[in-house]
């Protein structure tokens, strides 16, 4: 009859109160490898840049699409709602950020290694192969 539809919480913060933290705070919520990259690391310029685009993209100023190749980018309360283009060693994978992927990297939604898709032998692929009717 009714459909209750579960409010997400993140250790038990809502959405919102996760958006209004800080990095330093929500550094405190994730996983110690997350952690450790929020507080200790020094930004490089390429984490800056992929940061500065989304606060653009957050108040309206940038359109286009958000490229990057910063895979290990942790993933923060910002970032929900966006669609994130993350390369994978040949092109732009787009990556829409949900809240379930809070304090997961962005790499691990861009799988660089496809599965293995074994075909037909080519002729001449060994020596059986020469017995293979060609159709």
């Amino acid at each position: 009859m009714y459909t209750y539809r579960r409010e997400f919480k993140f250790r038990g913060y809502t959405l919102e109160e996760l958006k209004k933290m800080s990095i330093g705070e929500f550094a405190k919520l994730v996983d110690t490898k997350a952690r450790r990259y929020l507080l200790r690391s020094k930004f490089t310029p390429e984490t800056k840049k992929l940061l500065k685009k989304i606060d653009l993209t957050l108040e309206g100023k940038y359109n286009k699409p958000i490229r990057t190749h910063v895979r290990e980018m942790v993933i923060i309360p910002k970032m929900v709602g966006l669609t994130i283009h993350v390369y994978n060693g040949k092109e732009f994978v787009p990556v829409e950020i949900k809240p379930e992927m809070l304090g997961r990297r962005l790499g691990e939604f861009a799988h660089t290694i496809k599965p293995v898709k074994h075909g037909q032998p080519g002729l001449g692929a060994s020596r059986s192969s020469l017995y293979v009717p060609i159709k």
